[in-house]
């Protein structure tokens, strides 16, 4: 009985698991077929005014009408901005074969609405890559990702980070400086301490790998450590499963001390000879603070060989428009 049991369940699964990609496979087709029936309605458009008609700008008449008549015959999803956005999809997107079908209409929605092309890019080729849905890209874009990348890299590497769909291959291009934490949503009055800091990332584990970029898997927090009849405890440690090394992270509500780099030393020296196996490279060490002392950092950081990286972290949205001003200064 329990063998039948046993069976049965199995074939409930496989059907299961049959049905279910069926069902996102026809999705997926469907979102498909709608990506490329809004580019050919912008096409249309574009052509229509090519010919010697109105611009179709938000409001026009042209648009007006063309939302009124679309809308009567063909139902809901033509109203004036759906139209605009159709149009604008098509002049960003002239060339078909550069529209990704891993990426959905509400996708496009959100990256057409860009200004900055080199940011858009970005946010598209690293949507693709990492498979984020709409919620994720939002977030991605909400906490300014590209204007915190391009701020901690040269000209020369902003721009091949917007036009080339880079594979990782070292530590340095997942390093972001600040990390935004918002999605711990940590009242500003509510005094923080390191130990709920802490459970708030273990209860937001699934925003905090996301904000810490593809690859990152979680091994254990408190990891702890022991030399002699002396303890110490990592506060969290992930493992990067692209680069093939564990990350330790050391949380810090204050700034950075020069015994912070010292502790982390040692937990990095540990990791190496006791927790590392064939096949894994060095371990990296990330200490997150509130503030950082660069010419401390500079001066404790001397002589030490292994890869340890001091990077900011803010509870609440940046300044997006200071970002994006001080990333025009760049370019």
């Amino acid at each position: 009985m329990k063998v039948a049991r046993t069976k049965y369940n199995k074939l409930l699964a496989n059907i299961g698991v049959t049905i279910e990609t069926a069902r996102n496979n026809a999705l997926q087709a469907v979102n498909a077929e709608l990506v490329k029936a809004n580019w050919e309605i912008g096409r249309y458009i574009v052509e229509f005014e090519q010919e010697g008609n109105e611009r179709a700008a938000y409001g026009s008449d042209l648009l007006v009408k063309l939302s009124k008549d679309l809308s009567l015959k063909y139902g809901k999803g033509f109203g004036r901005r759906n139209v605009l956005d159709m149009r604008r999809f098509y002049l960003i997107y002239q060339k078909w074969q550069t529209v990704s079908a891993k990426l959905n209409w509400s996708h496009y929605i959100r990256l057409i609405a860009l200004s900055n092309n080199k940011a858009r890019v970005f946010y598209e080729k690293q949507c693709v890559r990492e498979n984020w849905s709409v919620r994720e890209l939002e977030h991605q874009m909400d906490s300014s990702l590209f204007e915190r990348l391009a701020l901690s890299k040269s000209k020369k590497a902003v721009i091949a980070l917007a036009q080339k769909r880079s594979h990782i291959t070292d530590i340095h291009q997942t390093i972001k400086d600040p990390y935004i934490l918002d999605f711990l949503k940590i009242p500003q009055s509510h005094k923080v301490t390191e130990k709920l800091l802490e459970q708030k990332i273990i209860d937001n584990l699934q925003s905090f790998l996301l904000e810490l970029g593809k690859g990152f898997t979680f091994v254990a927090r408190q990891f702890k450590i022991s030399l002699r009849n002396k303890h110490f405890y990592v506060d969290l440690v992930f493992y990067h499963r692209i680069l093939r090394c564990f990350v330790l992270i050391d949380l810090k509500i204050k700034g950075v001390q020069h015994d912070d780099i010292g502790q982390m030393n040692l937990y990095l020296n540990y990791f190496r000879s006791e927790e590392n196996v064939i096949g894994d490279n060095e371990p990296v060490g990330i200490i997150l603070s509130t503030e950082k002392d660069e010419v401390l950092v500079e001066y404790a950081m001397g002589g030490i060989s292994n890869k340890i990286f001091i990077s900011k972290y803010q509870l609440y949205l940046p300044d997006k428009k200071t970002l994006q001003k001080k990333v025009k200064a760049l370019l």
